[in-house]
């Protein structure tokens, strides 16, 4: 019960979510020249990186992710999109991305849930939260069919579900303080200090909000595994 995880950079790893889902977690780096893979495992995590969701040139395995990503949420295979990943989700279902209008959002940021979030097997139970933002690129439309589940500001479209098991996150819940930190010490960015302290803080609110989603995803995983076994015999 293995899941597919696309790593697009060094810095940007599972973080949190390694210790949170109790999965084996078979981790592809293209950017080490890893090839990604036709199918994925029982599930997929494509998590975030620096480059543009359209800017191929930058990262050439990108139009193979999105393949990926297009194939499993087509197949309904269990499927967590993160950040730049939810942003490949949203461009290979036929949504849209764009520069953001805001500019930079980062540090640790409120979300809020909607009506579809109630019901959601993720995010119900989540009102209000603290999530680690740290994106200048938005979901500007989602694909159709898509159901949203939390917004916020400036940028609306913060987390959504397409079909009964994908799941794309403009946020960061894999994110650590120190993850974080690494992140804002790479690009050098102006109040650093302050917005990783912000986060610092936060720790315990993000691990009690996002903790719970992670372990949900996983019990989505085990599920559709264990189906899948049956349909098989």
């Amino acid at each position: 019960m293995s899941v597919t995880v696309i790593q697009h950079e060094a810095e940007a790893g599972l973080g949190y979510l390694e210790a949170w889902l109790g999965l084996d977690c078979d981790v592809v780096r293209p950017y080490l020249g890893d090839e990604i893979p036709a199918r994925p495992g029982a599930g997929l995590i494509v998590l975030g990186g620096a480059a543009a969701a359209w800017e191929d040139e930058r990262s050439p395995w990108q139009p193979a992710t999105r393949d990926l990503l297009r194939r499993a949420a087509g197949e309904g295979t269990p499927t967590l999109a993160i950040c730049l990943g939810a942003q490949l989700l949203t461009m290979a279902c036929g949504g849209a991305v764009e520069r953001g209008s805001h500019g930079l959002e980062v540090g640790a940021r409120e979300v809020r849930a909607l009506p579809g979030a109630a019901s959601d097997r993720l995010f119900s139970g989540i009102g209000t939260a603290v999530a680690v933002q740290y994106h200048q690129d938005v979901i500007t439309r989602p694909p159709d069919g898509a159901v949203p589940l939390m917004t916020g500001s400036p940028y609306s479209h913060q987390a959504y579900r397409l079909g009964e098991a994908a799941w794309a996150v403009q946020f960061h819940p894999e994110a650590t303080p120190e993850i974080f930190a690494s992140w804002t010490g790479e690009t050098a960015l102006e109040g650093a200090e302050e917005l990783n302290a912000e986060v610092k803080e936060a720790e315990s609110a993000l691990v009690a909000t996002w903790r719970p989603v992670a372990r949900a995803f996983a019990d989505v995983v085990r599920t559709s595994a264990r189906a899948a076994t049956g349909r098989n015999d």
